[in-house]
């Protein structure tokens, strides 16, 4: 049984890890992915100018593919302590670190892309903190969250506060 745990900057992801930790640290065919969705690509790196050459064309082509890569690996070299300190937090609360894989997305639709990894990795269950809401957002069903849990189907969706 494969879990997706999503992860960002906030206390509620410490705790998310700690739960799903006590709780299945015991559980031997468990295995736990740690998520976290990098912030949206510039608008300047979505696409180039163009060109009527076609040698122009295939030049920027090539600069704009090479210019999202380093962006992505800046991104997950930056962002990447969010997924150690939970893997760090998973392995104080007693779950075994060679269960444990640590993943990226980087779409700018949190929600989606993480509905995205569970179904296409073969997850059977998503585990989240109560992040990316507001009071306001939470009154009126909006949020990473809410949209999880509406479009979630198939998967059951821990949401832990």
């Amino acid at each position: 049984m494969k879990i997706l745990v999503g992860i960002d900057e906030t206390d509620y992801a410490e705790r998310v890890v700690q739960y799903v930790g006590g709780l299945l640290r015991e559980t031997p065919h468990i295995r736990v992915t740690l998520f976290h969705v990098l912030r949206p690509m510039p608008r300047k790196l979505l696409e180039h100018g163009g060109s009527e050459n076609p040698i122009v064309e295939g030049q920027l082509q090539h600069q704009l593919k090479t210019d999202q890569t380093e962006w992505i690996r800046a991104q997950q070299e930056a962002e990447c302590p969010y997924l150690l300190n939970a893997r760090d937090a998973l392995e104080k609360a007693g779950f075994p670190l060679d269960r444990v894989d640590l993943k990226f997305g980087h779409e700018d639709r949190i929600a989606e892309n993480i509905l995205e990894e569970a179904r296409n990795g073969g997850y059977s269950t998503v585990a989240v903190g109560r992040y990316g809401t507001s009071r306001t957002k939470r009154l009126f069903g909006g949020g990473v969250t809410d949209q999880l849990l509406r479009e979630a189907a198939g998967l059951a969706v821990w949401v832990i506060e």
